[in-house]
């Protein structure tokens, strides 16, 4: 690769793998770490502390590991970091950590649609896509498997679980447990993700498990406590099981709202015992 070509920038201490296409009026920096077989497209900006894995796709316009948009960023050494396959849609913009977790996080074979943002110190797993325009502050963990429709907006700190399908539009105040779908104003529970969980491979029979546990601490109108007791005595140890008690445990902040049982509709919108 030629760093003096005129029609694109390359810092000379950035590492370059193999088979990288790197297009015209494209922009690298000092410290930077692209691996082989990735392809950046035109006018793409990518910032000191960036670090992209292999076979990744880069489009038009995205911006990666720009400096945090958070007041208390003192000009630390910080890295933003894409995994393996990802790829990253038109105008992105991937901001790299702070002292807090020193980095943000896109996993492999993940999918950023256009527009998408991702804040300092954010923490997502593999296989995670964030549809058109998502928004996510500082802080944010999207577990492994999670989608989040157009339009999502998350605060700062918030957890969203695996598997879990959050519909577009959404405002996303609090955590959202693994398996789930979220919709509605307040964010609120309308289901388990069953299309999702079938297409990835989960049998009827587990699938049907997490229904059932998810009636009892959503549907059923225990308070939580209650809920997480009847779940641990009513049912067998699981994946699905430990997954479900330890999210919900490590929320004390909150999670999303349960179905208010007995009622068709909330706020416009039918309400699901799934």
């Amino acid at each position: 690769m030629n760093h003096a070509n005129p029609q694109y920038y390359i810092h000379p201490d950035a590492k370059i793998g193999n088979d990288v296409t790197v297009s015209p009026f494209s922009y690298i920096d000092k410290d930077v770490e692209i691996g082989d077989g990735t392809w950046i497209g035109p006018n793409v900006t990518i910032f000191e502390g960036a670090r992209i894995g292999k076979n990744c796709r880069i489009f038009p316009g995205a911006v990666i590991s720009g400096i945090p948009q958070d007041l208390k960023f003192m000009g630390e050494s910080t890295t933003a970091e894409i995994g393996d396959n990802t790829t990253v849609r038109e105008y992105v913009t991937v901001n790299r950590g702070t002292s807090a977790a020193n980095k943000t996080v896109v996993g492999s074979n993940c999918l950023l649609m256009a527009y998408v943002h991702v804040a300092h110190d954010c923490q997502l797993g593999n296989h995670v896509i964030l549809a058109n325009n998502v928004n996510l502050a500082g802080h944010v963990i999207v577990e492994d498997w999670a989608i989040l429709e157009g339009l999502v907006a998350a605060q700062q700190f918030v957890r969203v679980g695996e598997h879990s399908f959050i519909a577009g539009g959404s405002l996303v105040r609090t955590n959202v447990p693994p398996f789930i779908r979220a919709a509605r104003e307040p964010l609120s529970y309308i289901g388990v993700n069953k299309v999702g969980l079938a297409r990835r491979g989960f049998s009827d029979k587990q699938i049907e498990l997490i229904r059932d546990i998810y009636r009892i601490i959503f549907v059923k109108g225990h308070n939580i406590s209650t809920a997480l007791e009847k779940v641990e005595t009513e049912f067998d140890h699981s994946p699905e099981r430990e997954e479900i008690l330890s999210f919900i445990r490590s929320s004390a902040e909150g999670r999303v709202k349960g179905v208010i049982k007995g009622f068709g509709h909330m706020n416009g919108n039918t309400v699901y015992e799934d």
